[in-house]
């Protein structure tokens, strides 16, 4: 791996970050999975708040950071981890509103493309398509993970959005493709991946309904995506 002493948003060193690491947006939420789930979990990170972690898990180097919330929070995150830091894959773990009524809190989404009228990846890298792919591999991976752990999930199209508030007509409801839920991030995530010749994947739990009208606390969306998080840390070890 390159010896590098750290970028304006990651003080990590050369060899401080596995090849793969998970990231939800929330910080919090990276610190309380290095402390729940990781072997000899050391802080690499805590510039900006954005706390990163690397530990072992079944014997395995993984690591978590923080992405923050936003395609262009993850959009810097990533495509340091990707080009500066020798990281190979990067799955997101983060939250999504449900679109479906009959999709419940809790509920595991494997997304299979995302859609977005957001202009990170033309303005970035030239790319005009409004989908964005994770990597099949990554998603195998979970698939075959979330089998041999028993969990149920969805898989799908999903929406990132620029915008958690607005007042625009479509309010963040699907209107081209058939989407499952919508959140902010994986969109850029794929597309920087797409450029640098690595591999991204998204993993989201259902936090709240936009068609339903419940939602989890933020509190819950700390800790209690347990499912999600075992997918993932399960499916990293095999990479």
């Amino acid at each position: 791996m390159a010896i590098f002493n750290g970028t304006p948003h990651n003080a990590a060193k050369g060899g401080e970050i596995a090849k793969t690491v998970l990231m939800p947006g929330d910080p919090l939420r990276a610190k309380w999975i290095a402390e729940t789930f990781l072997e000899d979990a050391k802080c690499f990170n805590t510039v900006r708040g954005m706390l990163g972690y690397t530990g072992k898990y079944k014997g395995v180097d993984v690591s978590v950071m923080g992405s923050g919330m936003g395609i262009p929070s993850i959009g810097i995150y990533s495509y340091e981890l990707f080009k500066f830091y020798d990281v190979e894959n990067v799955i997101r773990i983060g939250s999504a509103g449900a679109f479906k009524p009959e999709m419940n809190l809790y509920d595991v989404v494997i997304v299979e493309n995302a859609y977005s009228r957001s202009s990170y990846a033309k303005e970035a890298f030239g790319y005009t398509e409004d989908l964005q792919f994770p990597a099949p591999e990554l998603n195998e991976a979970m698939e075959a993970a979330a089998e041999k752990l028993g969990k149920k999930y969805w898989k799908g199209t999903i929406q990132s959005s620029d915008n958690f508030y607005s007042d625009y007509s479509i309010k963040r409801e699907p209107v081209k493709y058939d989407l499952l839920c919508a959140e902010m991030e994986s969109f850029g995530l794929f597309a920087n991946a797409r450029h640098l010749g690595k591999k991204a994947a998204c993993i989201l739990t259902i936090s709240d309904s936009i068609v339903n009208k419940v939602e989890t606390t933020p509190e819950e969306r700390q800790t209690a995506f347990v499912d999600m998080m075992e997918i993932a840390l399960n499916a990293a070890i095999t990479l």
